[in-house]
């Protein structure tokens, strides 16, 4: 198994499914081979909006992803510490430093972003 931590851009675009990186972002998330890594970093950037406007298969797409996730990066303290380390590294930005910080966390084999 391929263990994966998907941002939350390839929960948008899966759900999405519009274009070719949708199209190819469903196609990962329907991947045997893998088992997901997620936060709750990418739980409050994909359900927050989704929530406020009401979009009920939207949210019901995401709760589904969070339901099947079996790894969780919960260590906040570290995760937090080692996204200020990588941000001011390599000039990348809060959110993506957490979400990368987040996947070392877990020993992700690979992180999957838009």
């Amino acid at each position: 198994m391929i263990k994966t931590y998907i941002d939350s851009g390839v929960l948008i675009q899966a759900y999405r499914g519009e274009t070719l990186i949708g199209i190819k972002a469903q196609e990962i998330l329907d991947d045997p081979q893998r088992e997901y890594a997620t936060s709750s970093f990418v739980k409050l950037e994909v359900l927050s909006k989704a929530i406020y406007f009401q979009n009920l298969a939207e949210v019901n797409f995401y709760e589904t992803f969070f339901a099947g996730c079996t790894i969780w990066a919960n260590e906040l303290e570290k995760i937090v510490e080692s996204a200020q380390k990588l941000a001011a590294d390599f000039g990348i930005n809060a959110i993506d430093a957490l979400h990368v910080a987040a996947a070392i966390s877990v020993n992700a084999d690979e992180l999957i972003t838009t």
